[in-house]
């Protein structure tokens, strides 16, 4: 059922913003390097697990993050992995440099596995995580569904590595691929809470971006486009030309997060409905606009 766009509310704004998390890539240390006293201290930072980078891009992208005062959160691909020696020999590099805590496992872009694990699912249930010091491993979701996997089997699977990973005693953290609509966001957040999982949830959002560069990667991920969808958020696919920021699409998730809910609790206050969510900002156009964009969008609502 589609939401009319809710009037903004700061406090929920603020609220949502609170804690974000970054995305980079191995090849972003610089860039880091050059924004790091404009991003909070303690930040998450997801790197990347990209197949045209190696294992030592990769591990000094990781290191580079903790070293700056941040939290790293690198990537494990399942599909990318040749072998369990290679899976063992990135999460033993990663503890090197107190970098193991916190991973993403993700199934990756191969359509043919390249060595033993299908999918992320695989990788947690190999129990080798915990060997390496890991304590916390992000899953993804797909509010807006994914372009080669049902909907039903990303739910299942879903669930499956929520309960693999309370098993082991390993946080969960749900990080979601972005969106420019938030009616299945909210939606799917809501469909997450009614089947029992509990992790955090933070919502894939893009980062201030070109406008051309945020359609290519959503048509890249099958993330709904269309004129309408667009429009909401904050453009128009008639011009093309300029930037983009998430402005609009983060006040109205966090108005509709925080607007009681059908059958919810009648004493829940605002703040308790906002808890769990928070927003994890995919940096298309590089993690220094980013970071300043939250500044400007936290200044602009205090």
């Amino acid at each position: 059922m589609s939401r009319t766009a809710p009037a903004r509310n700061r406090s929920a704004s603020l609220q949502l913003v609170n804690g974000f998390s970054l995305e980079m890539t191995g090849k972003d240390v610089p860039a880091l390097l050059e924004a790091k006293d404009r991003i909070p201290e303690g930040t998450r930072i997801n790197v990347t697990f990209l197949g045209n980078e190696d294992l030592e891009m990769r591990v000094a992208a990781a290191k580079a993050v903790r070293d700056s005062g941040f939290v790293p959160v690198p990537h494990v691909s399942a599909r990318r992995l040749a072998s369990q020696a290679q899976l063992e020999e990135f999460l033993g590099r990663l503890q090197e440099v107190g970098a193991s805590e916190h991973i993403f496992a993700v199934g990756g872009d191969p359509a043919t596995p390249e060595g033993p694990y299908e999918d992320s699912l695989s990788v947690i249930e190999s129990g080798i995580l915990p060997r390496y010091g890991v304590k916390e491993v992000g899953i993804g979701g797909y509010p807006e569904g994914h372009p080669d996997i049902p909907k039903p089997v990303l739910a299942s699977a879903l669930e499956d590595k929520a309960a693999a990973l309370k098993q082991q005693g390993l946080g969960a953290v749900v990080i979601t691929q972005f969106a420019f609509d938030i009616d299945p966001v909210v939606a799917w957040i809501d469909a997450v809470r009614s089947r029992g999982i509990d992790a955090p949830v933070r919502v894939g959002t893009p980062g201030p971006a070109g406008i051309k560069r945020l359609l290519g990667f959503a048509r890249r991920f099958g993330v709904g486009a269309n004129a309408m969808i667009v429009k909401k958020y904050g453009f128009s696919l008639t011009n093309l030309m300029g930037d983009a920021g998430p402005d609009r699409f983060v006040d109205d998730l966090a108005a509709a997060l925080a607007a009681p809910r059908q059958g919810g609790p009648a004493q829940e206050s605002e703040a308790e409905r906002l808890s769990g969510v928070g927003l994890h900002f995919y940096t298309f156009g590089g993690l220094g606009a980013t970071a300043d964009w939250v500044r400007s969008f936290t200044a602009e609502r205090s």
